[in-house]
């Protein structure tokens, strides 16, 4: 398995992430600034996970990812339309944080310690609870991850799966040959193309893949186990308090205006309401737009242009066949909470 040399790659990618955290965090202060200067925010995304961030036929990236960038310009600028979608794989999309390449990552990316501290990153909140999972070719005639002992396994460098891999399968004294492969679309295809007998990454991202076979989808099954907690959510460089804001607060507006019963299509019908709550959301009281240093139209603007979170959901990720769930509101039963807009 190169065990010597994938650790001194590991060991000599973590000492280039260090120093690139400390340019980040010098650089980091100027972001709001710079942003509204530049009059766009540059977005990194994935390379193209459907119901996430891909581009549709016309090129125009969709997704729940995409979407959340739309809400933070949409925010600042009053256009959700003011983003740059910078597409970026599982291995460059922190150095591309970090050297300012990009002001945000909004990227089906897992919140970790080690993320948040060492690497120089601040996660403000969580979009789509997700666990890693396994999925496999009906034909193999296996029903339980805890029968793919020996197994060969597609999987992408310089993520929380790979761990997550390695250690699921000491923990349970089962052997296993990875298939290391750095961008999602080779690894992917390697598995279809019968290189390994398994593909191991986050249910959504499987589901994502599998959907992605039109009618050959039903030759492949998404194994029960979910081995992994993975809390994915967007992320601002370390101390950048001010840009952090926007971006924490979009995203809460989203998930407010869903438990508000706000959307896309009635939002204008709630304008004059005399709910305190909504009367602070749209902007006619409180003043919470001058707090971000934005307008205080600001949240009326996300869910008129882009939508609350729930009808994100619905158009991106549910066409996947992937429920609520824990993704739904803390008033249905999930773990989708927002503080208090006041």
């Amino acid at each position: 398995m190169r065990t010597h040399g994938l650790m001194a790659t590991a060991a000599a990618a973590a000492l280039s992430l260090a120093a690139s955290a400390d340019i980040a965090r010098a650089q980091s202060a100027a972001t709001f600034d710079a942003v509204k200067a530049r009059g766009v925010i540059n977005c990194g995304v994935n390379t193209g996970l459907a119901g996430f961030a891909a581009p549709d036929s016309q090129g125009v990236w969709r997704g729940l990812d995409a979407d959340l960038c739309r809400a933070v310009a949409a925010a600042m600028f009053g256009d959700a339309s003011k983003v740059r979608f910078v597409p970026t794989t599982a291995q460059q999309r922190f150095t591309a944080l970090q050297s300012g390449e990009v002001d945000l990552l909004s990227r089906n990316t897992t919140w970790t310690l080690g993320r948040d501290t060492s690497l120089g990153l601040d996660f403000l909140g969580v979009n789509f609870y997700d666990g890693q999972g396994f999925m496999v070719k009906k034909s193999l005639g296996v029903s339980s991850a805890k029968e793919l002992d020996g197994a060969t396994v597609c999987v992408q460098p310089g993520t929380t799966t790979e761990l997550n891999l390695t250690d699921w399968f000491r923990a349970n004294n089962m052997r296993f040959t990875p298939v290391v492969i750095e961008r999602l679309e080779e690894v992917n295809a390697a598995f279809f193309a019968g290189r390994c007998d398994s593909l191991t990454t986050d249910v959504s991202g499987l589901a994502s893949v599998r959907a992605s076979q039109g009618p050959r989808a039903e030759e492949y099954v998404i194994l029960p186990e979910v081995i992994s907690k993975e809390p994915l959510g967007p992320a601002v460089r370390h101390g950048d308090n001010r840009w952090a804001d926007v971006v924490r607060w979009a995203h809460f507006a989203m998930i407010e205006a869903e438990e508000l019963g706000l959307t896309s299509a009635n939002i204008d019908q709630h304008l004059n309401s005399t709910n305190p709550a909504i009367q602070r959301f749209v902007g006619a009281t409180g003043g919470m737009g001058e707090m971000l240093g934005i307008d205080n139209k600001w949240a009326y603007t996300i869910v008129k242009q882009v939508g609350n979170y729930g009808e994100s959901f619905e158009r991106n990720v549910a066409p996947l066949g992937i429920q609520r769930g824990v993704n739904a509101l803390w008033t249905k039963g999930g773990l989708m909470y927002s503080p208090p807009i006041r």
